[in-house]
């Protein structure tokens, strides 16, 4: 009986430290907030729209050519993601044709290696052994001789 309490006592205890982190309403309601309505309103930035800079005309009258910007435009707080230096967005392949063009290589590498597997002939898999040593395969009995199996010395 005194063993079920403190057991019972153990675990009750044990329980609450390995719960899984949640987050606050607060941040709940800014996770879900549309890029539309501002979570923080102050009224005094604008919010610019989400638009990445690679896709913005390269050839237009920008004030810095560079990272296609005009003097003074707003920044938006995703800037690091949409500025001209972070990673390329890739649109001039479609996922189904990219998938496509996968499953080509991985068929066609795997054909080539069964090809290759029917023609090209097997190495043994016990290395050839000669009862005298090699004396007779190098040359006969003034060539350099090589270790017979159980010499222990040369």
């Amino acid at each position: 009986m005194l063993s079920r309490r403190i057991l019972s006592r153990g675990l009750s205890q044990v329980a609450p430290r390995y719960t899984v982190p949640r987050a606050s309403f607060s941040q709940l309601r800014t996770l879900r907030a549309d890029e539309s309505e501002d979570p923080f309103p102050d009224g005094k930035y604008p919010n610019p729209p989400r638009v990445k800079r690679q896709f913005r005309d390269p050839y237009g009258e920008w004030w810095d050519k560079q990272e296609r910007r005009n003097f003074g435009e707003p920044i938006h707080e995703d800037n690091d993601i949409l500025g001209v230096f972070s990673p390329e967005q890739h649109t001039h392949v479609a996922p189904a044709k990219g998938l496509f063009h996968i499953g080509c290589f991985v068929a066609a590498f795997l054909g080539v290696c069964g090809v290759v597997s029917l023609y090209y002939p097997d190495k043994p898999s016990i290395p050839r052994t000669f009862p005298d040593g090699l004396e007779k395969e190098l040359g006969g009995p003034g060539a350099v001789s090589a270790r017979k199996p159980g010499q222990e010395t040369w």
